[in-house]
């Protein structure tokens, strides 16, 4: 799951204009992946490349119980829930993007073949849609296009920010998905990662910055 990822943050910024703009939600929904690729490039969490690991996505991701665990998941959701909370002076706001952090888990548990734990060791977890790219992919872009339709229709603003958004989130998906797979994984895999996330979010804050809510009798404010 990559694009996907960001449903939760389109739907939570839509639901709860008062909370954070769609780039601190962008932040929470990726926040694990900021985090595992960060760890991975000082050795800390680890990953090797496996064509045969998924027909869809050759990531052996072998090591990651700091970030990728339900507990370290959850440690996440609730660190950044709370650090929201304090920021805003508004408990649902942490509370719900406490939630997104913690989607990111069970979306990855829908795609990744089993190497998500519960507790960082034993047992590991995941459906493995990544091997059916026939159900993986329309799921991907079905539920990506439904939360950007919904925070769309919720709010107000030029339509030139969210469509830069969306073209960027599908060009960076069609890369995941299309473009030549690379050959080991190092620091230049991690650092693109992270750019494409950093990339993704600043198109994000753009957006949140030019969008303003619907609110009864019409009337139309801006998220805080």
């Amino acid at each position: 799951m990559f694009i996907g990822h960001f449903a939760p943050a389109f739907v939570a910024a839509a639901a709860y204009s008062r909370g954070p703009k769609l780039g601190t939600y962008f932040v929470a929904a990726q926040l694990v992946d900021w985090a595992f690729f960060a760890l991975a490039m000082i050795g800390v969490e680890k990953m090797r490349i496996d064509p045969d690991a998924t027909v869809m996505v050759p990531f052996d991701l072998y090591y990651m119980p700091f970030t990728h665990s339900l507990a370290g998941t959850a440690a996440f959701a609730i660190t950044f829930g709370m650090v929201i909370a304090v920021w805003h002076k508004d408990t649902f706001a942490g509370f719900l993007t406490a939630l997104v952090v913690a989607s990111h888990w069970a979306l990855d548990w829908l795609t990744h073949a089993p190497d998500l734990t519960l507790a960082g060791t034993g047992k590991t977890y995941g459906l493995g849609l990544w091997n059916h790219p026939e159900i993986a992919m329309p799921l991907e872009i079905g539920i990506t296009l439904a939360a950007i339709l919904y925070y769309l229709r919720r709010s107000r603003g030029p339509a030139i920010q969210p469509m830069v958004l969306i073209g960027a989130l599908f060009l960076f998906q069609a890369i995941n998905w299309f473009a030549p797979p690379p050959t080991e994984a190092n620091i230049m895999v991690y650092a693109q990662s992270l750019l494409a996330f950093g990339i993704l979010t600043g198109f994000a804050v753009w957006v949140g910055e030019n969008r303003y809510f619907t609110q009864r009798g019409g009337l139309a404010a801006a998220s805080l």
